[in-house]
Formats: structure tokens, sequence, C-alpha cells
């Protein structure tokens, strides 16, 4: 048996660290992260925590395949563009082998549950144009007044039956675990749909919605900074109130409206062109619709403004609630 064989059947007893197996192998720690690193990039284990704690597990996935599911490629191909799965262990499996991976988990069939995923999307599908999907019928059917000239989203946040969608999985997670490498993807992922709205719209003007949880690394900041827009950034701040409350835990739309009223301040005294506003997620577009209006109230703009969220919510009204 060999080095790589003797980790493996250790790790199949229990959870360990580099030090526990370089003792059990009785090799140089060096040589032992060799080995590690050749097993993780097989996909044969898994690592979790962060230097100086560190541990090494069996891969759940080490087990599965989905080379003999038989399925039409144009259908895999579909799948493969689309799904993404973040187990319960933080693996990150996408494509085809990620929903054969979601499937067998749920004891579900594989080529069944791939027909209707595809069927989904493509109902979906009619909702987006040019890459985008409107969102105006969604806030003028919740709002009486709406103050932004129109809403884009770059994907919903989830599907029916499926559950999040590719950037609502890497959304979730990245706010989740604040990993920048994440919300770095992420801001590569949607620079050029925003790059296109600028240029579509003559924007001049660019605004990011203020985040209410206190994190050590908020995704908004950190999607501005790497986004490096070259143009002037509108002020919007969110005041810091006795107790914090979240517009996800809020369940009445009225309440949302108050929320983000009283709690969004444009401080910016400039004058603009055209405003894009960007959001992480719009659920209810509270927000994103109380921000445009105290923009329009203040005389910031004297043409359009633009709202753009990352993910949003299907239906009329519906609360986006995890992230």
């Amino acid at each position: 048996m060999n080095n790589s064989e003797k980790i493996i059947k250790h790790l199949e007893r229990n959870q360990t660290t580099v030090n526990e197996l370089t003792e059990y192998l009785g090799i140089s720690r060096q040589a032992t992260h060799k080995i590690l690193r050749k097993l993780l990039e097989n996909g044969q284990i898994t690592k979790s925590g962060k230097p100086p704690k560190v541990f090494y597990s069996i891969s759940q996935k080490a087990e599965f395949t989905a080379d003999g599911i038989a399925i039409d490629e144009a259908a895999k191909k579909i799948i493969d563009r689309n799904f993404l799965y973040i187990t319960p262990l933080g693996a990150m499996m996408s494509g085809w082998e990620g929903f054969a991976y979601w499937c067998q988990e749920r004891g579900l069939d594989t080529v069944k549950m791939a027909q209707t995923y595809i069927s989904k999307l493509k109902y979906y599908e009619k909702y987006r144009k040019n890459g985008l999907i409107d969102g105006m019928y969604k806030m003028k059917s919740t709002f009486r007044d709406v103050a932004l000239d129109r809403v884009f989203y770059l994907d919903f946040y989830s599907l029916e039956i499926f559950g999040k969608t590719k950037l609502g999985q890497l959304l979730l997670f990245a706010k989740q675990s604040q990993d920048r490498q994440m919300i770095n993807e992420i801001a590569d992922m949607v620079k050029p749909a925003i790059l296109k709205l600028i240029k579509d719209y003559k924007i001049d003007g660019v605004g990011f919605i203020p985040p209410t949880v206190k994190r050590e690394l908020q995704l908004m900041k950190q999607l501005e900074k790497h986004l490096s827009l070259d143009m002037r950034r509108l002020s919007i701040t969110k005041v810091k109130t006795p107790i914090i409350v979240p517009q996800k835990t809020l369940n009445k739309i009225e309440d949302r409206v108050a929320n983000a009223r009283e709690t969004i301040v444009v401080e910016d005294s400039g004058v603009y062109e055209n405003v894009l506003l960007i959001d992480d997620a719009v659920g209810s577009g509270a927000t994103l619709n109380e921000t445009a209006k105290k923009i329009r109230q203040k005389g910031l703009v004297k043409g359009k403004i633009i709202g753009l969220a990352i993910t949003g919510s299907f239906k009329g009204f519906e609360i986006i609630s995890e992230i």
C-alpha cells in the first residue's frame, strides 16, 4: 500500500491534520503536503478550515461519477453552462456532474430531472432579453410610485424545484463566507453586463446600495473596488439605527418601504445625466426604488435612473431571506 492509499484509508476513519498524517506515515511534512495536493487535485479528498487549523477528509464526490448516465449532448451542454451545486460540506460542483450528484443525493431520476430542468430554464428565459431580465413588471405591480426608469436582473435568485441558480449560489456563499475570491469571481461575471448598460444608457454616475448587516468584508464594497468603473460615484449611506433591521427580516411591503426610506441617505450634491444603481439582490425592490426617489427629490439626475441587481426574485413580491 503506497502513501496515497494509506492517507485515503486513514481518512475513511476520521478527519485529520497534516501533522497527524506526517506522524502516521513517518515521512517529512513537505512530502505529506505533496501527496495531499495531488489527492485534492484529483478530487479524492477535501480540506476545511484555515491555517493553522486545516483538516482533511474524504471527498463525498470521489465515489460519484456521472459518466454512466446517458443524456443528449445538447442538454448536457445547457446544464454545464447553468448549474452549480455547493454541497453541505462546502464542495463546489458545477455543470452536468454537479447536477447528476444533486439528483443522486435526492434519489431522483437524473435523466427525467434533466428534461425538467431544461424546460424550467426555457420558461424563465422568456423574461430575458439581450442577457438581462426585465424587472419593471415586478416593480410596477408592487409599487404605485416607481422612481426607476428601468430595472434589470442578471439572473433570478432561484428556480422552482431546483433552488438557487448558479449566480444565486455564488452570491449567497460569497456573502456568508466573506470569500474575497468568490466575490471577485462574481464581479468578473457581471462586469460585461454592467459595461453594456453604461454604454446603452449613457451612464455618467453609478451608485452602490450600501449593506445593512456589518461584515468584515462587505460584498458591495469589494464589488465596487474590483469592478473599477471609470466614472463618478454617488454618495449613498445606510444610517445606523439602535437595532439593525435588515430588509430580509421584514415580511410586509410597507415595512420594507419605511425601512429603506428612513435609513437610506443620498449625500451627493453632483448633477448627473443618467445614473446606474447597483444592488446585490432584489426581493421587494423597496431599497432600489426609495434610493431612486431620494436622488430625484434632490434633483441629482437630469435623465434616467437604471437599477441593476445581481439576482432578483421571480414573483411580484418575494422575500429573498437568505442574503
